[in-house]
């Protein structure tokens, strides 16, 4: 019998490949060379908050360990690495004065990864606000923009001339409604509705200082966009009434960040949502929020499956208690959310440009034996939920880059450091360095530019 050739999944020529970190999950030195308490720093220590009260204060020691991992990116062939800079690092109060080692820093991890052939992707804020800002108040506060405005002016006049790709903030939900109306993220304060709208204004007020500090300050050739967790809705269907349900909760589950963000206003959509909770508006606002951006980051892990229900309005379908799961139970294994993200996305609000800026699995990963890691589920999710993306991309959604999360096992925030999302094992104990079996698979696609 001859043997059957599948043909090649190929992305297209130029797709940006890379891997992605964020500051407080990796760098540790939480008390060093100046650097403020962040908003995570003291969360860690209240007790119950953070499984076995694990802390940031050493996490994968990036800050000094920086070299060795550009050079262990290098050596895997990634081009693209994404992080995020501490803003408690920058101005250690938030709106205090500058501290130069922690313009240092990032300057010699810049040099480590020029040195490695890897370009930097720098996200503004990864959820590590200084907590001289939140006793003030934090994002239910107007002066945290003010604040955010002259961190932003910081590091982009720092960093412009060798950083061309910028992300503002890092899934405004994360920090807002899960940190005010929840108790699970900082400052863990169970507020009001017209509060949490109220963050969620301030929040998209600094990405549009972001998106201005770049284009003031950014030079020739700097980009930027917003990175966001938007609700994916899964059609069950591909008819044409399940996906205009799929349409409409998409809409509604992300209309506080992307409606005013692309479209400069709350929709009366949103105004009906909200009602007499919606926030205060200061003349201008709209100017600023809704400044042009250059491309759209998604972070898509899973998402929900929708039908058109027997009245005609979207159905929520609710997943069965034995669906497939990593060993993070929030994380459902759906890789269908790598298609209907974008492609929603880019029809509901004409993205010119989408960078999936994290995706990636939790997983309890099995020791390094023998020096290997063998996270062949890690490797399966992957190259799943990849063929969903080169499906949309085919389908037309203009998808141009994907950075896997994670480079290391990390801080993984309540978690602590029981749920491994990296490509690289890290034993905690010795903080030695092992790329794990996905990430010699993910070279490997990286070097090829197509699914192997």
């Amino acid at each position: 019998m001859r043997a059957i050739q599948a043909k090649p999944i190929r992305f297209p020529r130029n797709f940006v490949w890379g891997v992605a970190t964020a500051a407080p999950q990796i760098e540790g030195a939480a008390c060093e060379d100046g650097k403020g308490e962040s908003t995570w720093d003291r969360f860690c220590r209240v007790p119950g908050k953070v499984l076995h009260g694990d802390t940031l204060d050493v996490a994968c020691d990036h800050y000094h360990r920086y070299a060795e991992d550009c050079a262990m990116m290098g050596r895997l062939g990634i081009k693209n690495y994404r992080f995020s800079i501490a803003w408690p690092r920058i101005h250690p109060q938030g709106d205090s004065a500058l501290n130069q080692k922690g313009l240092d820093f990032y300057q010699r991890l810049l040099d480590a990864l020029e040195q490695n052939g890897i370009t930097p992707w720098v996200t503004m804020f990864h959820w590590d606000l200084p907590q001289a800002l939140e006793d003030r108040g934090g994002w239910r506060w107007r002066g945290t923009v003010d604040a955010f405005a002259r961190y932003a002016d910081t590091i982009v006049r720092a960093f412009g001339p060798r950083v061309k790709h910028w992300f503002t903030l890092n899934e405004i939900q994360c920090f807002t409604s899960m940190s005010y109306r929840e108790v699970s993220r900082p400052p863990g304060l169970a507020l009001g509705e017209a509060v949490v709208n109220q963050t969620y204004h301030h929040a998209l007020l600094c990405h549009g200082h972001g998106v201005r500090a770049v284009r003031e300050q950014g030079g020739r050739g700097a980009r930027v966009g917003l990175i966001d967790n938007s609700f994916v809705p899964i059609p069950v269907t591909d008819c044409p009434a399940d996906v205009a349900a799929a349409r409409e909760v998409f809409v509604e589950a992300n209309i506080r960040v992307l409606d005013p963000i692309y479209r400069g206003e709350y929709s009366p959509v949103y105004q009906r949502i909200v009602g007499a909770d919606g926030p205060q508006v200061a003349p201008g606002d709209f100017a600023l929020i809704g400044l042009p951006t250059d491309f759209l980051g998604l972070n898509i892990y899973f998402g929900h499956f929708v039908r058109a229900g027997a009245d005609g309005r979207p159905e929520r379908l609710a997943l069965p208690a034995a669906y497939p799961h990593t060993d993070c139970a929030w994380l459902k294994l759906t890789p269908q959310s790598l298609y209907w993200g974008p492609r929603l996305a880019a029809e509901v609000y004409a993205a010119k440009s989408i960078y999936i800026s994290e995706n990636g699995c939790g997983y309890s990963d099995e020791p390094v034996v023998d020096g290997e890691c063998r996270d062949l589920h890690r490797r399966d999710y992957l190259r799943t939920y990849l063929g969903e993306l080169h499906r949309a991309i085919g389908d037309g959604a203009p998808i141009h880059g994907y950075f896997v999360w994670s480079l290391l096992d990390n801080f993984e925030w309540q978690d602590g450091y029981t749920s491994r999302f990296g490509i690289c094992h890290v034993d905690f104990a010795t903080l030695r360095r092992t790329p794990k079996l996905s990430a010699d698979w993910y070279a490997n696609v990286i070097r090829e530019n197509r699914l192997v």
